[in-house]
């Protein structure tokens, strides 16, 4: 049986790669962040106040990372896709690296303390790394995914992010808190 063709995904999706070779990343006026387009077909060149998005968040969170801006209309464009965002150069890695962190802020939870349903919906009472938090979530399986192997990531009702690291180092009622809301 013979193979089939290669497919080139980057080709068959017509997007446009970023490299260190074809796009430099730089902080400009009001500090926002710019991305100066060497190749560019459509000679525009210079985007400012763009913004970098993960298409994979969870399960390749250092590629295929999309650098995007906003129109004149507002409305959000893509300029192109990072494949590998360690091929980039320390400074423009940490620039695009900390327009990540502002896009998917997630708070850590340390303990459980409360578990509540109610009107389909989970009522949380938890201490996070950055203090106690209550919030949210509806008792639904797109809601809770997994984040590894004893990683959890919950989702709540306004799409902010509580990261449980590892379910093991929950004190044991609190994962049995956990496991008996979200068994999934």
């Amino acid at each position: 049986m013979a193979d089939g063709p290669v497919l080139n995904l980057p080709q068959a999706l017509s997007m446009k790669v970023l490299t260190p070779e074809n796009c430099k990343v730089f902080k400009g006026i009001y500090s926002l962040l710019h991305v100066q387009i060497t190749d560019d077909q459509d000679g525009i060149g210079l985007y400012r106040a763009i913004h970098a998005v993960r298409a994979f968040p969870i399960s390749s969170p250092e590629e295929y990372v999309s650098l995007r801006y906003p129109d004149e209309h507002g409305i959000e464009k893509e300029i192109g896709v990072i494949i590998d965002l360690s091929t980039f150069p320390e400074d423009a890695r940490a620039l695009i690296e900390e327009s990540l962190s502002r896009h998917y802020f997630e708070f850590h939870i340390t303990r459980i303390h409360h578990i509540e349903f109610k009107y389909n919906l989970l009522f949380f009472e938890v201490d996070t790394t950055v203090g106690p938090r209550t919030f949210q979530m509806r008792w639904s399986v797109d809601r809770a995914h997994d984040y590894g192997e004893h990683s959890k990531v919950l989702l709540d009702v306004f799409d902010n992010r509580y990261m449980i690291p590892d379910l093991r180092d929950l004190l044991r009622a609190d994962r049995e808190l956990v496991n008996r809301f979200i068994y999934w």
